[in-house]
């Protein structure tokens, strides 16, 4: 290894305060492996018959978004992971596993998933992840997501909704240990917001779901 390669990944690597940046992919240290948590609590019953399928496609995301690595960025313009910390998968089927079992909890749908059970389903959600990251923010962060969102009705290709999404969540500090949490709660609220909005999209009120 060159003195300037060396010199490289030191800077890297104490760029960010109580983290370290991106560390060598190819010979790094093993990751802890984290997970957001599906919406709590049991299906939800909305005084409705099953009739409708939906499917969750893959959403869309930027390379330096699909990948398991966890984003942190100390400035606007720079893109850094944390070092001993990745997701189970990478962002964009993260968010497809939660909205397949988010709107699947619902009894208003007779089949959730990423294909659908025939030549096609009744209704299709397209998204696209824009933000799926932390923001240093003094000695802590922000996290950051956002998604837009299509409900596609695939008997006409129509697209009956569309929607952007935001939620954020405050840690105070860098560690990996306050990012994580803070990135679960931001999660929850941004699967409320989805589901509630598909919900909507196809005639029913989320308020009345128990």
């Amino acid at each position: 290894m060159t003195r300037l390669l060396s010199a490289t990944i030191l800077a890297l690597t104490t760029a960010l305060p109580g983290c370290a940046a991106i560390t060598n992919l190819s010979g790094g240290p093993s990751l802890e492996v984290f997970e957001i948590r599906p919406l709590a609590g049991g299906p939800k019953t909305c005084g409705r018959g099953r009739t409708t399928e939906l499917v969750i496609e893959e959403p869309k995301a930027r390379g330096t978004l699909n990948t398991e690595r966890i984003m942190i960025r100390p400035s606007t313009l720079q893109t850094q992971y944390l070092p001993d910390a990745q997701w189970g998968d990478t962002v964009p089927i993260t968010l497809q596993n939660l909205l397949v079992r988010g709107f699947g909890s619902y009894d208003v749908f007779t089949h959730v998933g990423r294909a659908p059970l025939g030549l096609g389903g009744d209704y299709a959600l397209i998204s696209e992840i824009n933000d799926f990251n932390a923001e240093v923010s003094g000695k802590g962060a922000i996290i950051r997501l956002s998604v837009d969102a299509q409900l596609v009705r695939e008997s006409d290709a129509s697209v009956i909704a569309r929607g952007k999404f935001s939620t954020t969540a405050t840690s105070p500090t860098t560690r990996t240990s306050d990012l994580i949490p803070a990135f679960d709660a931001a999660g929850q609220q941004l699967l409320v917001q989805i589901t509630d909005w598909g919900l909507q999209g196809i005639g029913v009120n989320p308020a009345t779901c128990r």
